[in-house]
């Protein structure tokens, strides 16, 4: 692709977005949509009796995707007016048709719909690639289902948990987003064909007051254009909390990202886990030897560019006047589309670093053995008192020696002989203290919950969507 250098580039086409997604957006395939909306319009009518001609249909259809942009820009910058600058670029190629195009509509019939039908294919490549990385999260939690590693509370050590586990928490917040999107792609409508207030009033009038008629051509347009049927009632629009309800689903698998990719860069201070880090690539252009998390920092920095779309679109379908309002327009020209290319980079992100995530399983047992005695005191407890100790004495016992040891891992900078001292302790003589150390006795029932996730909840996702379209994760830059 060549860029005009001195020109804004957005880096969300440039850097971030699949060709997929960003011709989905492209004006070709905006206008080429309006185009076939016109036809599906002009069928309708034809169909329930208007002069409207085979040979215009005909026409029409020849020209869905030869669409002179020159052209268009021209008759925009005399009307000031996009959607009658595209009819009569239309109309100038299909000049037997050009006087029934956009026949009773208003510009929203061709906008709203064309908006309606982008968001909707725009969540399907969302759902396949969010269905994508559910698959390899659960793949690698299998893998390391038994793998014991330090859990954080507080991001201080907890009780122990499995990586594989962990993973688990983070595919099922996808798993939640994945029904959300799903509920939403079957929950869209059209606008139909409403007219200038959503009244049909210019239908009523093409039909000489045919309610039926009117009735059966925004049925017939729904039909033609993929969509089973419209809104119950409308303005000129269709309802702006569409937008925001679309958003708040692309906000959540924003804040599942983010989350994800939060506690990869975490693990990678703690050297326990990497993103993928190619051959050649280079962590800073002073410090030669760091290996940054960028991929995940990317995830983050998109998440909450996402996320903040939200709140905007709220914002719009709060302030709609009554039948419509058009300080909308120029707000969605910027929010829709860049949402979704957002989101489609975000998730070639986070698909990218899924299938190529790092373990170092002896940092990991390290870092799990430097906390592991303190986790496992409770155990050595009731293992001495089953030896015949008394249980408070054993319990001030294992205090003092406790705080012995955290000075000497705090003050001194040494490791946590807590272990040695109680080996050291005659009180304790009787317990096995290798054993308790153990790190899988203290993971509770991880591996069992990785297995329960993936066969009852993970499998079924794969099942349904075992014949989806593949897309590669490959990033640009």
């Amino acid at each position: 692709m060549t860029h005009n250098m001195n020109h804004y580039d957005n880096p969300l086409i440039a850097r971030y977005a699949s060709s997929e997604m960003s011709a989905l957006w492209s004006p070709q395939r905006k206008f080429s949509t309006w185009r076939r909306l016109w036809v599906a319009l002009a069928e309708a009518e034809a169909e329930l009796g208007l002069p409207v001609t085979a040979e215009q249909i005909v026409e029409m259809k020849g020209h869905l995707d030869d669409i002179d942009f020159t052209a268009a820009a021209a008759h925009e910058r005399r009307l000031r007016h996009d959607v009658m600058a595209h009819v009569h670029t239309f109309g100038d190629v299909c000049p037997k048709a050009k006087a029934i195009i956009h026949l009773g509509a208003t510009s929203c019939y061709v906008t709203d719909n064309t908006d309606l039908l982008l968001l909707r294919e725009s969540l399907e490549l969302v759902r396949d690639r969010l269905v994508v990385v559910i698959e390899q999260l659960a793949d690698f939690a299998k893998k390391y289902r038994d793998l014991p590693c330090l859990a954080f509370t507080h991001f201080q050590p907890a009780q122990p948990t499995t990586v594989g586990k962990r993973a688990c928490l983070w595919a099922y917040d996808f798993v939640l987003d994945l029904a959300e999107i799903e509920f939403r792609i079957d929950s869209f409508k059209a606008l139909g064909s409403k007219g200038t207030t959503g009244t049909q009033a210019s239908f009523l009038e093409l039909f000489h007051g045919d309610h039926e008629k009117a009735r059966r051509l925004d049925e017939l347009v729904c039909r033609k254009i993929g969509f089973a049927g419209s809104y119950a009632v409308t303005g000129q629009t269709y309802p702006r909390k569409i937008d925001s309800q679309v958003m708040a689903v692309l906000s959540g698998v924003a804040q599942s990202s983010h989350k994800m990719a939060t506690d990869l860069r975490l693990l990678a201070h703690r050297k326990e886990m990497e993103e993928p880090f190619e051959k050649e690539q280079i962590g800073s252009s002073a410090m030669a030897y760091k290996r940054n998390p960028m991929r995940c920092e990317r995830i983050c920095g998109l998440a909450r560019f996402v996320m903040s779309l939200e709140a905007n679109a709220a914002q719009t379908a709060a302030v709609q006047w009554f039948e419509r309002t058009l300080d909308d327009s120029a707000n969605r020209r910027l929010v829709l589309p860049q949402a979704m290319l957002a989101m489609d980079a975000i998730l070639i992100l986070c698909q990218n670093v899924t299938q190529g995530l790092v373990v170092y399983p002896r940092v990991i047992a390290a870092q799990l053995e430097s906390e592991l005695p303190l986790m496992a005191s409770e155990n050595i407890l009731m293992a001495a008192v089953a030896a015949g100790g008394d249980r408070q004495e054993l319990h001030e016992l294992i205090r003092r020696h406790s705080l012995a040891a955290a000075d000497v891992v705090k003050n001194q900078g040494g490791r946590n002989d807590l272990i040695d001292r109680l080996a050291a302790d005659p009180a304790f003589a009787g317990v096995d203290l290798k054993a308790a150390l153990n790190a899988r006795l203290y993971v509770g029932r991880s591996p069992e919950q990785v297995d329960e996730f993936i066969a009852e909840v993970v499998e079924p996702i794969r099942s349904r969507y075992s014949s989806r379209e593949k897309h590669d994760a490959e990033l640009k830059v």
